[in-house]
């Protein structure tokens, strides 16, 4: 049997599995072809869009009777570790591409669940059907929720406004921070309807890319991962008619209750990709160490002391990486669940620093080993480094998570200590 890329992160792939991985597998080549310059330029590389469509790569996680091959969390994690391999930048945009679905596939797991009235379901039903079969169709979403207004309440805020007219919704706003820019078909956009504040009113809509009133924020100049097209968009009076829209109120909170994450969708894909561009610095530097010898021993340079220690900190950081990402995708996809939503939430808040920090650590651990010829900026290890780097402050630092887990843990603690101190005071005045 073929030896996969996926293979290496996923033990026992199903005959489904491994023919979907054999389509990311083949795109690798070119994918890694292209890195090295898409990363020097700072651009995508545009060519790689068709690829993924006449691989049917757009159509991975949407369900066989929407038009896509089926896939699960499972084949979007092995697919953008693969990728990672050959170009971090190409992985995330894929990423968030797919990210999308979760417009379409939440919608009608909470329809399933009953979350919906009879008159609501037809409109729900119908947008979330249009999000599955444009991705099988080969159509490009980039998904637009974040934006640069901070609040200290939650982790991403929402300022873009929706203003209903005739016929439709004027958009006015600005997004950050959102692959594919200029290169997807349209921005799957998150916008709150004019006049409210909380999420019920938050709801969701079809940008087209060359839509009147759209445009480009200025090119960004990142530390890592350069060739995403990740500049962002801003929104002027943009016109989106209303069957190009979900803006049913509280119908975003109602698909969050049957999601077993965030609704950005599938986060856990998104370390996979930086995992991907460890394991290839990893594998660089230990050819490039075991491949040249020492001029008087004749010895491997891989087989000084020095490199043994880096080699064996670099093992265990790649090892864990690979153990946290596992766990969590155990948790995220097992049927039936294994743990509670809050569990596995809470799992994923300490698991996304702690592998993105392990892929960091592997990393810089191959620029040491290879010293400065690992520092050329065209080079595996250093766009490893620049890319992994990236990585640390992506959605949410380590720092962050492992408080919020915290939170989570010790409020949780302190209510039931509460709710036990109340019981008891109340049955002993019953016994008084």
């Amino acid at each position: 049997m073929a030896q996969l890329t996926a293979d290496r992160l996923l033990d026992g792939l199903s005959d489904a599995e491994r023919g979907r991985a054999a389509r990311v597998e083949a795109v690798l080549p070119a994918l890694r072809d292209a890195a090295a310059g898409a990363d020097a330029e700072g651009r995508f590389p545009v060519e790689h869009v068709a690829r993924m469509r006449d691989a049917g790569l757009l159509g991975l996680v949407v369900p066989e009777e929407y038009g896509g091959l089926g896939g699960t969390l499972r084949d979007l994690a092995a697919a953008t570790f693969a990728m990672g391999t050959a170009c971090g930048s190409t992985a995330l945009a894929y990423f968030f591409h797919n990210t999308s679905a979760s417009r379409g596939l939440l919608p009608l797991e909470a329809i399933k669940a009953g979350l919906f009235e009879a008159d609501e379901v037809p409109v729900v039903r119908a947008f979330a059907e249009k999000v599955l079969t444009r991705m099988a169709g080969g159509v490009w979403l980039a998904n637009f929720a974040s934006e640069s207004v901070k609040s200290a309440g939650a982790n991403i805020s929402i300022s873009t406004t929706a203003t209903k007219v005739d016929g439709g919704w004027l958009l006015n706003g600005e997004k950050s921070f959102g692959c594919a820019t200029g290169v997807a078909d349209y921005y799957l956009t998150t916008a709150r309807l004019d006049g409210t504040d909380t999420a019920a009113g938050l709801a969701t809509f079809f940008v087209p890319r060359d839509a009147a009133g759209v445009g480009e924020r200025p090119t960004w100049d990142a530390l890592g991962m350069r060739a995403t097209a990740n500049q962002g968009i801003t929104l002027k009076d943009v016109f989106i008619a209303d069957d190009e829209a979900l803006t049913l109120p509280g119908a975003f909170v109602r698909m969050l209750q049957v999601s077993r994450g965030s609704f950005v969708g599938n986060q856990l894909a998104i370390s996979a990709v930086y995992l991907g561009a460890a394991q290839s610095a990893y594998d660089a530097a230990l050819a490039a160490t075991t491949g040249k010898a020492f001029a008087d021993t004749g010895r491997p340079v891989a087989s000084s002391p020095m490199h043994q220690v880096l080699f064996g900190d670099m093992t265990e950081r790649l090892e864990t990486a690979y153990l946290w990402i596992r766990r969590q995708l155990e948790l995220e996809t097992s049927e039936p669940p294994l743990r509670g939503k809050d569990d596995v939430f809470r799992q994923w808040r300490m698991a996304k620093g702690s592998i993105t920090e392990a892929c960091f650590d592997v990393a810089v651990g191959a620029l040491k080993c290879t010293g400065t010829s690992g520092t050329a900026n065209s080079g595996v290890i250093a766009r490893a480094v620049r890319d992994t780097a990236m990585s640390l402050v992506m959605t949410f630092p380590a720092e962050r998570g492992r408080l919020e887990a915290a939170n989570l843990v010790t409020t949780g603690a302190e209510n039931a200590l509460f709710a036990n101190v109340a019981s008891t005071t109340t049955t002993a005045g019953k016994d008084h």
